[in-house]
């Protein structure tokens, strides 16, 4: 009976386990919602002409696109490293604060370089929140992280879908009122932190790091060292950086030209650029699963191609249809390699340094998000115009395919559930 009792014990204690690890994916899933929504609709569709009444020169519109990315290189690494030490909850309640405090900055600026300014802030919301939160969920479902990153990510997608789409539309029906838009950009800031402390005061502890785990972890330089040393990731931080150095350019500029030259409504730009990520919450965790099952390898390199061919011929045309499919084709790439990298990153280094190898991945890629607005200004304010910078979009996508092909990336740590295939 004893014997049995225990069974029954401990069936209902993993029974529990599970239900709170549900309860608190979904909490975080919310909280990502909102904040990316929230974030998104900041800079999407609103930033470019919001940029343009301010009166900021040509030059140094790239500036602006990214003064939110240059956070990230600053605090990822940092952040993802402390929450290796100290958890991820307490991080994420900061993350929370400025996500809710920054857009009500924007009410009060009035020349470019006050939005500049805020623009740097508000990166830093986002530079903390993406490697903590995918560290949280690789701990919550060690054997299906792909799956899980990629429904989280799904999560956040929907917000980032609905921001232009929404964003376009206050824009619309206020004839361009910057103000009412922030407003709303607000509003989704403080439901996020709202949920954040929902989920700081939750009292278990299985997705958190445990007291005893402190002392396995190394001190914070040297876990960046052993990072930053393993190539593997250093290949899948290039991949993640190119990904986002077009990524940045073409979310910013990609405006510009259904405005400039394509001569596009407030609201037909919103359906566009949206319609680069309304597919991917119901994409993403498919490819994620395949990505567990499979590998890394096809997921990538598929959607790194795909990706680049897309980019490749939108400065040709200025058709509203065929922007539109381009437009889907670009973001269902970008979603397929964004899928697989944070899980590799998570399958390349050892489990006491997942939040720090999240860090670094995500201070590479800020260095590609950074980088691509501002070299790309450069290149469209030249005589290459568009059609240049688009054609060096998909020039980068495919190079850094072809190095992430061509090299070998093996499993470092024993501990890791997943080859790399």
């Amino acid at each position: 009976m004893d014997h049995a009792d225990k069974q029954v014990g401990d069936t209902a204690q993993k029974h529990d386990h599970r239900n709170h690890v549900g309860y608190s994916f979904w909490v975080l899933c919310i909280i990502g919602f909102f904040a990316i929504l929230s974030s998104t609709m900041s800079k999407n569709p609103v930033l470019n002409p919001f940029a343009r009444a301010l009166g900021t020169p040509e030059s140094y519109m790239g500036f602006i696109a990214s003064a939110s990315t240059i956070p990230g290189i600053l605090v990822s690494l940092p952040a993802g490293s402390l929450s290796d030490r100290f958890g991820r909850k307490k991080l994420l309640l900061v993350s929370g604060i400025i996500f809710a405090s920054a857009p009500f900055l924007y009410l009060i600026v009035h020349v470019w370089w006050q939005l500049a300014l805020v623009r740097f802030y508000h990166g830093f919301a986002t530079a903390m929140f993406v490697p903590i939160t995918n560290a949280y969920v690789v701990e919550m479902f060690p054997t299906r992280k792909a799956e899980q990153i990629s429904l989280f990510s799904s999560a956040t997608i929907v917000g980032r879908s609905l921001a232009p789409f929404l964003g376009g539309y206050i824009l619309f029906v206020t004839d361009y009122g910057f103000q009412q838009l922030y407003l709303a950009v607000g509003a989704a800031g403080v439901a996020s932190l709202i949920m954040a402390f929902i989920l700081l005061k939750e009292k278990a502890q299985s997705a958190d790091l445990q007291p005893e785990r402190k002392t396995k972890v190394p001190s914070q330089f040297r876990g960046w060292a052993v990072v930053a040393k393993n190539p593997g990731v250093l290949v899948v931080s290039l991949v993640e950086a190119a990904q986002y150095y077009v990524y940045g350019a073409v979310e910013f500029f990609f405006v510009g030209y259904l405005i400039q030259i394509a001569h596009f409504n407030s609201l037909s730009v919103g359906i566009i650029a949206g319609a680069q990520l309304a597919t991917v919450p119901l994409l993403k965790p498919l490819t994620g699963k395949l990505s567990d099952r499979i590998g890394r390898r096809i997921p990538i390199a598929t959607g790194s191609v795909v990706g680049s061919l897309s980019l490749l011929v939108i400065p040709f045309t200025t058709n509203f249809f065929l922007l539109l499919v381009l437009s889907i084709l670009y973001g269902f790439g970008f979603s397929m390699v964004d899928a697989s990298t944070p899980a590799l990153t998570s399958d390349l280094v050892e489990q006491h340094l997942v939040g720090t190898g999240m860090g670094f991945l995500s201070t590479i890629m800020d260095v590609g998000q950074a980088l691509g607005p501002i070299i790309t200004g450069v290149i469209l304010a030249s005589s290459f115009g568009y059609v240049g910078s688009f054609a060096s979009f998909a020039l980068i996508l495919l190079a850094t395919c072809s190095i992430f092909i061509t090299a070998r990336i093996g499993k470092i740590a024993s501990g890791n559930s997943h080859m790399y295939r």
